[in-house]
C-alpha cells in the first residue's frame, strides 16, 4: 500500500507541473496584454496631474508670494523690536541700578503706607446672614473708620522716616540704613497687628444697636499690611547689599594676571631666544691695524 501511494504521488507531480506552467503562461499573457493599456493610462494620469499642479501653482503663486512677504516684513519688525528692547534694557540697566531699585521700592511702600492711613480699613455689615445667597445685593455698612483713626496716625511719621531713609540710600551704602528700614517695617506690622486688627474686628458698639452686625476688614487694612511688608522686604534687600558684586579669589587672581606687566628676561636662554639687533657693516667689520 505504501508503494502504491508513492507511485500515485510521483504520477501526480508531472500533472501539477504542467498545470502550474499553464497558469503561469496565462497570467503572463494577460500581463502583456494589460501592461500597454496600464502604462498609457498612467501616463495620461501623470500628465493630467502635472497640468493640474501647474494650474494650481499659477493660481496659488500670488498667495504664496503675499504670505512670504508678510513673513519677511514680520521678521523685520521683530528684529527691530528686539534691537529696540535690547537698547532700552541696556539703558535701563545703566540707569536703574540695584541700589536705586531698592530705594524706589522703599519709597513706593512709604507712599502707599501714607495713603492707606486715609482709607477706610473696617466697617460693620448689618444683616449679613440675610444676604448670604444674593450676588446682586450687598448688606448695608455702618461704622466705617480709617486706618489712621485706630492708632492716631502713628504710621504717617513712620512712613515719612522711611522715605527719608530711602532718599539717603541713594547716596550711601551703609548697612545701618537697611537696619533702620527693617525696624520701621517691623514697627508698622506690630502696630497693624496689635492695634488695627483687634479694633477692626470689634463690633461691640454696633451689635447692640443692629441685629446681625458683623465687622469686616476693608481694602485699607490690606493696603497698609502690603506697604509695611514692602518696607520690610526693601530693608532686607538693602541690608543684603545687592549693590556690590563680590569677586572670589580665582577672579581676583585672573584679573591680576591680566593687569600684570611682562617681566624682563632673567635667564641667558631667554635672552638668547630674542632676535639680536642688526648691526651696520662698518660696525661689524674688523678694525684695520695701523
Amino acid at each position: 500500500m505504501i508503494a502504491a501511494a508513492r507511485r500515485r504521488a510521483r504520477s501526480a507531480l508531472p500533472a501539477m507541473e504542467r498545470w502550474t506552467r499553464r497558469v503561469d503562461r496565462a497570467v503572463a499573457r494577460r500581463i502583456e496584454i494589460v501592461r500597454p493599456v496600464a502604462s498609457r493610462r498612467l501616463r495620461r494620469l501623470g500628465s493630467a496631474a502635472l497640468r493640474l499642479a501647474k494650474r494650481v501653482g499659477r493660481r496659488l503663486r500670488p498667495l504664496a508670494v503675499f504670505v512670504l512677504r508678510v513673513f519677511s516684513r514680520g521678521e523685520r519688525v521683530l528684529r527691530r523690536a528686539v534691537a529696540a528692547s535690547t537698547r532700552a534694557a541696556t539703558r535701563a540697566s545703566a540707569t536703574i541700578t540695584p541700589r536705586r531699585a531698592v530705594a524706589g521700592l522703599v519709597l513706593a511702600s512709604a507712599v502707599c503706607l501714607v495713603v492707606s492711613q486715609f482709607i477706610s480699613y473696617r466697617s460693620v455689615e448689618i444683616g449679613q446672614p440675610g444676604y448670604a445667597g444674593l450676588t446682586s445685593a450687598a448688606p448695608p455698612t455702618v461704622g466705617a473708620k480709617t486706618a489712621g483713626e485706630a492708632h492716631a496716625y502713628l504710621l504717617v511719621p513712620v512712613a515719612l522716616a522711611a522715605a527719608l531713609v530711602a532718599a539717603l540710600t541713594m547716596r550711601s551704602q551703609r548697612r545701618g540704613l537697611g537696619r533702620v528700614v527693617i525696624a520701621l517695617g517691623l514697627l508698622s506690622l506690630l502696630v497693624i497687628g496689635l492695634v488695627d486688627l483687634p479694633s477692626g474686628l470689634d463690633d461691640s458698639a454696633q451689635s447692640s444697636r443692629f441685629s446681625g452686625a458683623t465687622a469686616v476688614l476693608e481694602e485699607g487694612f490690606y493696603a497698609e499690611v502690603a506697604a509695611a511688608a514692602g518696607l520690610l522686604i526693601g530693608g532686607l534687600l538693602y541690608y543684603a547689599r545687592p549693590c556690590r558684586i563680590r569677586i572670589n579669589l580665582s577672579g581676583r587672581a585672573a584679573s591680576a594676571r591680566r593687569r600684570r606687566r611682562r617681566r624682563r628676561d632673567s635667564s641667558p636662554r631667554k635672552a638668547a631666544r630674542r632676535p639680536s639687533p642688526r648691526r651696520s657693516a662698518e660696525a661689524s667689520a674688523p678694525a684695520s691695524r695701523p
